[in-house]
């Protein structure tokens, strides 16, 4: 007799949650829609955010109000999205560092992003190039290689910790590269230095560098990807070039407070799939020669997952740090 009682109280504690979440899905959203951007307006993940809420908006039958909250890395926001109801109502815009990096960056953090977020999409992975001057004497990365045993190069970057900061890292280990870091205020920044001459080269991503490198100003001695760009076919892997494993990307995706119901996430991604994958998107996109995969929730936290694996014990190795 217990056993059954047991039994009926455990079905209809299923039926009940089955219930909850059927009335979170048909009743969500109930109101305007929050998308924290930890970064100031006009970059990267503010465009593409507003990109996607603009068609996402009258699919979803509510507002989708784009905040920016720059500041620690993008720290700030994720405290903020962190510690919001996770009803649906509040995204969060991330990225390598603020699923990845962080954790291995910061002494302390006020979010943790492997139990406070759930991973919705993905909006794409961003290739990383290794560009010089046209008038470089190096015409290879073998020259570039070879140069940096009798001199070091100096490597601009858009920031100290950016994908391109440790993907150049990664590169030095890979393949016995020695080169000085320059930490610039952006990618813009530090093409305009590059081709005045200020730095001997630069990491930079595809939606940035891609423009200067289809005009020849500037040489690209190697795509960081695991497979060459469509865009720039003739810039070769660092893979083919005999440095196995050298892949690094820079990339952004959407997640969401940890408790979030999961019929909210799976309607969620439903809707940003079918939104990338629009024409518009897919334009966009595929102009900036950015890579996009319609990834599900759980595709894309185990490929957060990969990441974590990769870049937190490299992060750790070299003593990058950050303050709060």
């Amino acid at each position: 007799m217990l056993g059954r009682r047991q039994a009926i109280l455990g079905t209809a504690m299923l039926g009940g949650a089955a219930a909850t979440g059927a009335r979170a899905q048909a009743s969500w959203p109930e109101r305007p829609i929050r998308w924290i951007v930890g970064y100031p307006p006009g970059g990267a993940s503010d465009t593409f955010a507003r990109l996607i809420a603009g068609h996402m908006s009258p699919r979803l039958g509510q507002n989708i109000v784009v905040e920016n909250r720059p500041g620690g890395g993008a720290v700030v926001a994720s405290e903020a999205v962190a510690r919001a109801a996770p009803d649906g109502h509040t995204w969060m815009h991330v990225d390598n560092g603020i699923l990845v990096y962080n954790p291995a960056l910061y002494a302390r953090l006020p979010y943790d992003p492997d139990r406070d977020f759930a991973g919705v999409g993905f909006i794409g992975r961003f290739p990383l190039y290794i560009v010089v001057r046209p008038d470089s004497p190096w015409q290879s990365f073998a020259d570039y290689l070879a140069a940096s045993r009798q001199r070091a190069p100096t490597y601009g970057t858009p920031a100290v910790a950016s994908p391109h900061h440790l993907a150049m890292e990664l590169v030095r280990r890979r393949t016995g590269l020695d080169a000085t870091h320059v930490p610039y205020r952006g990618g813009p920044a530090a093409m305009q230095d590059l081709l005045a001459g200020q730095v001997d080269s630069v990491v930079i991503d595809t939606a940035t560098g891609l423009p200067f490198i289809r005009d020849s100003r500037v040489r690209a001695l190697a795509v960081l990807s695991d497979a060459r760009s469509p865009h720039a076919p003739s810039v070769p892997t660092l893979v083919e070039l005999g440095h196995a494993g050298t892949v690094a990307y820079g990339w952004q995706g959407m997640s969401v407070p940890a408790a979030t119901p999961a019929p909210v996430i799976e309607r969620l991604s439903r809707e940003m799939i079918t939104t990338m994958q629009s024409a518009e998107l897919q334009s966009r996109l595929n102009g900036l020669g950015i890579e996009y995969q319609p990834w599900s929730p759980a595709q894309f936290s185990e490929f957060v997952r990969a990441e974590n694996a990769l870049w937190r014990p490299l992060i750790r190795e070299l003593g990058i740090r950050l303050e709060g």
